[in-house]
């Protein structure tokens, strides 16, 4: 489910559950609206808003960290790559068909993640470019040094690229794990019961209506920041390209 669709549900619930509060409030007895029933609602209400709130901060913290996490990996890849195709030029002119591959895998990778609509979920698993990194590899592994320096670009070229590999597999097996589906629910029900208890000692006025909406919409984009941060490469806060961008420019020099 797209973050949109999340944040959407979201409103309703809480939004939806405020109006039923107050609907019940025109329905209930005086004698559930007293001073004592007023009181006991408030202390239950002040524990559901701890709890939400703790949660809620706990989950934007994952999520953020997530993003942050991936953004930082993100950067020591285009690092990984502009060095990885520096070491092949300093090898010589017999590396330029491993450059030729390396570049062509980059360009791939790229236009594969980032060329694609916002909105559009994007497949990174590392198998769609195992064929590219295989043939990479072996032509790696195929050059023959004949000096100490050569002995020591394919040596660094060799580090590089397994960095790059348990990088980029580190970087998939990350992906959606920050946030916990479960939790996420069981938040999402302990706003809507604290909104219907907003609601039931509220009366049908302007103001009213007008709080309780700016306060559904903040909880919404809280969670939609969640659901936003936890997909760094698709919706309206995706990672930028400029890393790989960057190597890539780094690689045409």
């Amino acid at each position: 489910m797209s973050a949109i669709a999340i944040a959407c549900l979201v409103f309703v619930c809480c939004f939806g559950a405020a109006l039923a509060g107050m609907v019940l409030h025109s329905r209930l007895p005086e004698r559930h609206l007293d001073g004592n029933s007023k009181e006991t609602v408030r202390l239950v209400m002040g524990l559901i808003a701890t709890m939400a709130a703790l949660v809620l901060g706990l989950l934007i913290a994952s999520a953020n960290s997530t993003y942050d996490t991936q953004a930082t990996e993100l950067q020591q890849m285009s690092a990984d790559v502009a060095q990885l195709d520096r070491m092949l030029v300093l090898y010589g002119p017999e590396a330029q068909q491993s450059r030729n591959v390396l570049r062509q895998a980059v360009t791939a990778a790229h236009e594969r993640i980032w060329a694609t609509r916002s909105s559009q979920l994007v497949n990174l698993d590392p198998a769609l470019g195992r064929a590219q990194a295989d043939a990479f590899f072996a032509m790696l592994q195929n050059l023959a040094p004949k000096s100490a320096a050569q002995t020591r670009a394919q040596d660094t070229a060799w580090q590089l690229a397994a960095s790059l590999t348990q990088i980029r597999m580190l970087m998939y097996q990350q992906l959606g794990k920050s946030v916990s589906w479960p939790l996420l629910a069981v938040l999402i029900f302990w706003v809507s019961v604290l909104f219907m208890g907003f609601g039931l000692f509220a009366r049908f006025q302007i103001s009213l209506i007008v709080t309780l909406l700016t306060g559904a919409l903040s909880v919404v984009g809280a969670i939609f920041l969640i659901v936003e941060l936890n997909k760094p490469y698709s919706g309206l806060i995706r990672l930028s390209d400029a890393p790989i961008r960057s190597a890539l420019a780094t690689m045409d020099r």
